[in-house]
């Protein structure tokens, strides 16, 4: 498969960056084609501006600025999202993506007054991130950040797009061995797609 990773996060020394390597070399390992994006690393402006926004509903205007972009969602067959969740949601600059790039005539259509998906290239997703608080917390609030991507996004993909949900719960406790243990986790499963 050509996979899609979007890495999110603004410090190379930090756990996320220990698990997007995890699963960059578990899919390479695997077989796959991996097309890394690293939005802090690449400067990624996650801000839609005014002109953006004024031509947001303009499919022929809506994807000047972001043709690399969108390019690399059309390649795609899986997108592998790795962040962590700060305060219940992904990082401003991941929501950032999604809000920039994400647009009509690219992501989804609408007919009838009702959103029709147009990513059926990408049949898999998953999701790589780490929590803060306990599990409870996270089903007391609907988990936020999972509400929004496999709900939301995920519909705009091929029907049926199964997703890999991998998490670390408690974050800011845990030690090495649980640490060792979520990363061993990681290359397993990815190490299946």
């Amino acid at each position: 498969m050509r996979v899609l990773m979007v890495y999110c996060h603004p410090r190379a020394d930090s756990f996320s960056a220990a698990l997007r390597d995890t699963a960059l070399e578990a899919l390479r390992a695997r077989g796959h084609e991996v097309e890394l994006r690293d939005l802090y690393a690449e400067g990624f402006n996650p801000v839609l501006s005014a002109e953006e926004r004024g031509v947001y509903n303009d499919e022929s205007a809506n994807q000047a600025g972001i043709e690399h972009e969108i390019a690399q969602l059309r390649r795609a067959d899986a997108l592998l999202l790795v962040y962590p969740t700060w305060w219940y949601g992904m990082p401003a600059m991941l929501k950032g993506w999604f809000d920039r790039v994400w647009v009509p005539g690219v992501t989804f259509t609408f007919s009838e007054g009702a959103i029709q998906p147009a990513l059926g290239n990408i049949k898999r997703m998953g999701v790589v991130t780490t929590y803060g608080s306990p599990l409870w917390l996270l089903l007391f609030l609907l988990w936020p950040d999972r509400r929004v991507i496999a709900g939301g996004i995920r519909r705009l993909c091929a029907k049926g797009c199964p997703i890999d949900w991998l998490y670390l719960t408690r974050m800011d406790t845990r030690g090495t061995a649980d640490r060792t243990r979520f990363l061993a986790k990681v290359k397993a499963r990815l190490s299946a797609w």
